[in-house]
């Protein structure tokens, strides 16, 4: 997947005498907090520098609001900041962070929220450039509302990341921008790999490709240079899956094929404290997600290739509206909800069983909970028994 960090720009800047006049404050939002506030961060800095502001003449204040009492507070704090002249003159540097009163929640529909966001518009509306430099960042934004679509006329304004398909790209762009800085690169389809595994948890993407580099000799390496590689294989072998994907190491061997791996990581699991519980769902959400690819493979609807389960769009096409409502919800009942190279992935571990032995694994997943109800204190040896009936 070609990935790269969305970040869209659009300053609104009105014509004055035939010259577009400055916009009065920068507005920088998006669907991730982390993303926006690093963003954020960067512009506030550059205009510090720009501007000279000193410690006493740049303000930083928190938008952060749980109520409607919170919301006042921080935009009466907002007003007093950027009312107020600097102690040396110049310049003043404010910069409202971390605003979430604009979402679509409780707090930012209720009526007392909006009437301030029309004063938080007006104070902003009247602010003058060469006296007060104002910057405001809010994640997550409803931008069917008024107050963002006038931040898009008004404001040096910048949307970061994406929504939908585009949260993942913008994520695959931030580990790749992540790797650069660390003087590392990613393998092909290292990324696709570590998205499938991290999910959309922008802190811990980052702190992962900064272990991954560290691993892969990233930090020996003089930033911008590509030299170190991080590979699918070190993904693999380092990042923990808490996505919703199951590459937990017994899901693996188990659809591998490979009895002994599957007895051996087992073993493993039981030996640091592990539950039965958890891997009966990884074989269980697995095993979902392949009796659906199977059919779709036997009808000739799909076929496995090089990028993943191919021809998964125009079999949603034909099928997903079967789903009903939950056609748009991410879940192992829905292949068609699941992306197409993560699908390959999970089917291309190994060589596809039969759609009969598939329906005989999900009986005997079954069959290894009741039993262990019944045998709490027996659960390896349920499991071990359950990969022996099955792969042997």
């Amino acid at each position: 997947m070609q990935a790269r960090l969305i970040l869209v720009r659009e300053t609104g800047a009105r014509i004055v005498g035939g010259m577009p006049a400055a916009p009065r404050f920068t507005f920088i939002c998006g669907p991730d907090d982390f993303l926006v506030a690093r963003a954020g961060q960067e512009r506030f800095d550059a205009l510090v520098a720009a501007t000279g502001a000193d410690e006493f003449s740049r303000d930083i204040v928190s938008g952060f609001a749980a109520n409607v009492g919170d919301v006042e507070t921080a935009i009466n704090r907002f007003r007093e900041t950027v009312q107020t002249m600097p102690m040396f003159g110049g310049r003043r540097v404010v910069w409202l962070k971390d605003v979430n009163f604009l979402a679509d929640s409780v707090t930012g529909r209720a009526e007392g929220t909006l009437k301030l966001i029309e004063d938080l518009q007006a104070l902003l509306a009247a602010l003058k450039p060469d006296e007060v430099t104002a910057l405001v960042t809010a994640a997550p934004v409803d931008r069917r509302r008024t107050f963002p679509k006038w931040c898009e006329k008004n404001s040096d304004f910048a949307l970061v990341g994406g929504e939908g398909e585009g949260a993942a790209e913008a994520l695959a762009g931030v580990a790749l921008a992540e790797a650069k800085a660390l003087g590392a690169r990613f393998a092909p389809g290292a990324v696709d790999l570590l998205l499938a595994r991290i999910g959309l948890n922008t802190r811990l993407l980052v702190e992962e490709v900064r272990k991954l580099a560290a691993y892969a000799g990233g930090p020996a390496t003089s930033p911008g240079a590509d030299g170190v590689t991080i590979e699918e294989a070190h993904v693999a072998e380092l990042t923990p899956n808490v996505a919703e994907g199951d590459f937990f190491e017994t899901a693996e061997a188990f659809f591998s094929g490979d009895l002994k791996w599957t007895l051996a990581a087992l073993q493993r699991h039981f030996f640091s404290g592990g539950d039965a519980r958890p891997v009966i769902t990884a074989l269980q959400n697995r095993n979902r997600i392949l009796i659906q690819v199977r059919a779709l493979v036997d009808s000739g609807e799909a076929r496995l290739g090089p990028r993943g389960l191919e021809g998964l769009p125009r079999a949603a096409a034909a099928y997903a509206e079967r789903f009903g409502e939950a056609a748009g919800e991410r879940s192992s009942f829905n292949v068609f909800s699941q992306n197409a190279w993560y699908v390959g992935k999970l089917a291309g571990g190994g060589k596809l069983p039969s759609l009969r032995r598939l329906i005989d694994n999900q009986q005997e997943f079954i069959a290894a909970f009741e039993e262990i109800v019944r045998r709490p204190d027996e659960q390896e040896d349920v499991l071990r028994d359950l990969a022996v009936r099955c792969l042997s």
